[in-house]
């Protein structure tokens, strides 16, 4: 019987039996991550309180990049613009972003084997009295050593360590991406929010300029009337009082929309000291904003979808921890040519390879893996209970908001109605005091009212608009859970 001689398989051969086990390995691979669970939170089927323009059927949803342009301002447009642009706390926000986006490529390099190039030339001198010598007296003390190869690592990711550490990352990298957008949306809201208060004290301005300008005319009657002999010293005293009451408040006004101006030229990154914003009487418009559903807020609000990505890290995570618990397989070959000759050594004989697989097991710890376990499950509880937070905030935000535009819509009328009768009585006290009927002080009396009044009511015009604003803000603005890169 004849025999047929088989050949040693070559390196190649071998590799590609082993990486084909591999394969079959990590397909079969497992993963010792908990089914994903959202924490429930209670929802309901409709927002108890409604903005008295809210329509039946919501429009679609706000512009994701332009939501301000409801309020109808184009300098506002162009601020807008600006702190995109400029603004320091959004350009960190990237930042922050873009560093967990590079870890989390970082992580997905671990599915893949890891090819490491080697090269080395030295000139070596052994101890005469070393151990164990090699070749024993006879071989030579000094000698040289060239190598240059390659190594190959690649860890079998047999219990889904490596796979949860990638879904990990994602998901970190999602949640860094959703607070980037909820930090833009908040700096919009806040720019917003200073720009139409700030346009209120403008108008505050206007009317108190105005009221300089009356009570200076009051004053003037007065002193006529003194210098008569009709009125007493008393009545110009009073004039004198109120004229000089609102020249302060007119100051103190111009005080308070200095800090806005300041605080307008931080957030778009410009120096206040450079930055004018200037004073001019603007009517804002009162936008209708679409509500949708409350179950709509889960998806429309980025600090929500932060917090969903965020459970989702942590239990991946878990994975990872149990995974400690089982041996970790790696496959390591190396190949390359080797000599003490610097001169021709790279060459079939004076080649070396090696290939085969390792096997990392912990087998005594003193707990540390279980402590691990324990805390990654701490962490998702973390991660739950705040994300439960963070969407019962919100609910809360827009019924706080949808509450205040309401009230204020009623607060409004009768306060346009009040501003109508203290004018209608200062002209009677004015016109009474002209005819001797009666002292300046129900003069004075029915100006400070009059005064009062309207700015009252051109207060409530501001914060009705601001309340929109933060509405805007509550619902997420233009934002989409959709705007989330995918995993």
């Amino acid at each position: 019987m004849l025999r047929q001689n088989r050949r040693p398989e070559s390196m190649p051969a071998i590799t590609t039996r082993v990486l084909l086990i591999a394969a079959s390995l990590a397909l079969g691979a497992c993963s010792f991550a908990p089914p994903l669970k959202v924490p429930d939170v209670p929802t309901a089927s409709s927002y108890r309180e409604e903005a008295p323009w809210t329509q039946a059927q919501p429009a679609d949803a706000l512009a994701r990049d332009s939501w301000w342009t409801l309020c109808g301002d184009t300098d506002l447009d162009g601020y807008q613009q600006r702190l995109i642009a400029n603004s320091p706390d959004i350009a960190a926000a990237l930042a922050r972003y873009q560093q967990a986006q590079a870890l989390s490529d970082q992580l997905h390099s671990g599915l893949f084997p890891t090819l490491i190039g080697t090269g080395n030339t030295q000139r070596d001198r052994q101890s005469e009295a070393k151990p164990l010598r090699v070749l024993g007296p006879s071989s030579p003390n000094e000698y040289g050593s060239n190598t240059v190869g390659a190594e190959l690592d690649y860890e079998f990711d047999l219990w889904g360590r490596i796979r949860n550490q990638v879904a990990s990352g994602n998901a970190s990298a999602q949640a860094a991406q959703a607070d980037l957008e909820s930090a833009r949306l908040s700096l919009q809201t806040q720019l917003a929010d200073n720009y139409i208060a700030l346009r209120g004290l403008d108008s505050q301005a206007a009317l108190l300029k105005d009221t300089v300008n009356a009570y200076t005319k009051a004053l003037q009657l007065t002193q006529t009337r003194h210098t008569a002999g009709i009125a007493s010293g008393l009545d110009e005293a009073r004039a004198q009082a109120q004229l000089e009451t609102a020249r302060s408040q007119v100051a103190q006004t111009l005080a308070q929309r200095a800090l806005l101006e300041h605080a307008i030229a931080a957030l778009i990154g410009e120096s206040a000291s450079d930055f004018a914003i200037t004073p001019r009487v603007v009517e804002l418009h009162l936008p209708q904003i679409p509500l949708g559903m409350p179950s709509t807020l889960l998806q429309r609000r980025p600090d929500i979808a932060a917090a969903q990505r965020r459970i989702a890290a942590a239990n991946a995570n878990i994975g990872v921890a149990r995974a400690a618990y089982f041996p970790a397989i790696t496959l390591s070959a190396t190949a390359g040519y080797q000599s003490s000759d610097s001169g021709n050594w790279i060459k079939a004989p004076n080649a070396y390879w090696s290939i085969g697989p390792s096997l990392f097991l912990t087998l005594f710890d003193a707990g540390k893996r279980r402590a691990e376990v324990a805390q990654a499950q701490a962490v998702l509880d973390e991660a739950g209970a705040k994300y439960r937070g963070v969407v019962l905030s919100a609910f809360q935000q827009v019924e706080d908001n949808l509450a205040l535009l309401s009230q204020y819509r009623t607060a409004s009328s009768a306060q346009q109605a009040a501003v109508v009768a203290a004018q209608r009585t200062l002209d009677l006290s004015t016109s009474r005091y002209r005819e001797g009927a009666v002292n300046y002080l129900d003069v004075v009396s029915a100006q400070t009212t009059a005064l009062q009044t309207q700015r009252d009511a051109l207060d409530l015009d501001t914060r009705q608009r601001r309340a929109s604003v933060q509405l805007i803000r509550a619902l997420g603005g233009g934002w989409s859970g959709e705007a989330l890169s995918a995993p």
